[in-house]
């Protein structure tokens, strides 16, 4: 199947965590100073299927919660954005749903998260094979899921059933230097994981990561695109992005919004980027759509739900008259 092909199926498998954020309420509010907190559904794997949702598409999650009130609360609210929950397991023991704990502030903005012992890393091969394949369009997963076994060698073999199946493999690199054993383990398994996917999107920090340097990034992309991924995304923060497919580079700006706290905008740019190649659109204009998504996110509180449903983001770019120039 051909990457456009799966993805234009609309109909997405999406592995890793889910887990639990609370955030100081209202807005502006430190951690230190709360008395009260917004509490909302969030793991980066989790916020990007409730985005593809939100954006008309489909998406199944394959990932571990604590069989515990966290755990419950987010089987709850992946029902509530509408992400099938078939092959999401409860379990019980020592491991634990993820937490995070972060300010909807950008100016000294704090972000604690709570891993140890993560229920999602407990995902093991046998849970990956459970799965079919050919009910999806295609894969997704970021980063995180190959931070430590049994998850990684997991998720390596659901890339491997995925390809076998005629998935196209999509990758967000969402290296989280706190969730793995050491640099040197984590530039490894992210580019054996890179090496296998056909679309691949990441930013500046981590493709030099995997190249060994930050001024390395660039001609990573450029070499993932040439030699085996299809499309490579390779963003560069407030300075746009940079698309490769078909031996072309294009380079896409921002949308300029006043940001309400840093968190969300990656997975935002996934659900928007992935819908819109879903939908049809051109490369170029799905890197846009995908930037719109990120600004939204970052303009409201919470992850998951402040992705855009698609009315709220065709009025956004309704009512912008264009990215910032590169």
């Amino acid at each position: 199947m051909k990457v456009l092909d799966g993805i234009k199926a609309r109909n997405f498998l999406v592995i890793g965590r889910v887990g639990m954020d609370l955030c100081p309420d209202p807005p502006g509010v430190r951690t230190r100073d709360a008395s009260s907190m917004m509490v909302s559904m969030g793991g980066s794997s989790a916020n990007i299927a409730a985005g593809l949702v939100k954006l008309g598409c489909k998406a199944a999650l394959v990932t571990k919660v604590s069989n515990d009130a966290v755990g419950w609360y987010c089987l709850n609210q992946l029902d509530h954005y509408g992400v099938d929950r078939t092959h999401v397991k409860a379990i019980t023991g020592e491991c634990r749903t993820s937490l995070a704990v972060y300010e909807s502030r950008v100016e000294e903005h704090q972000s604690v998260i709570y891993r140890n012992n993560a229920a999602d890393f407990q995902m093991g091969v046998s849970d990956v094979e459970a799965v079919d394949y050919a009910a999806f369009g295609a894969l997704i997963t970021a980063g995180t899921v190959f931070a430590a076994e049994p998850s990684r060698s997991a998720a390596f073999r659901a890339f491997e059933l995925a390809r076998a199946a005629g998935l196209p493999v999509i990758f967000d690199i969402d290296y989280r230097p706190y969730s793995w054993p050491s640099a040197d383990v984590a530039a490894d398994v992210l580019s054996r994981a890179g090496a296998m996917a056909d679309l691949i999107v990441g930013n500046d920090e981590e493709f030099g990561f995997m190249a060994g340097g930050l001024d390395k990034g660039l001609a990573k992309a450029r070499t993932l695109a040439a030699t085996s991924a299809v499309i490579v995304v390779y963003k560069m923060g407030p300075k746009g992005a940079v698309a490769f497919a078909d031996g072309r580079e294009l380079r896409t700006g921002i949308y300029p919004v006043t940001a309400l706290k840093p968190t969300g905008a990656g997975d935002s740019f996934m659900a928007g980027l992935l819908a819109s190649l879903s939908e049809g659109q051109g490369l170029e204009d799905a890197v846009l759509r995908g930037s719109a998504c990120a600004a939204i996110a970052v303009s409201r509180p919470g992850c998951a739900p402040a992705m855009p449903t698609t009315a709220e983001l065709e009025d956004f770019l309704s009512t912008h008259s264009g990215p910032m120039p590169v």
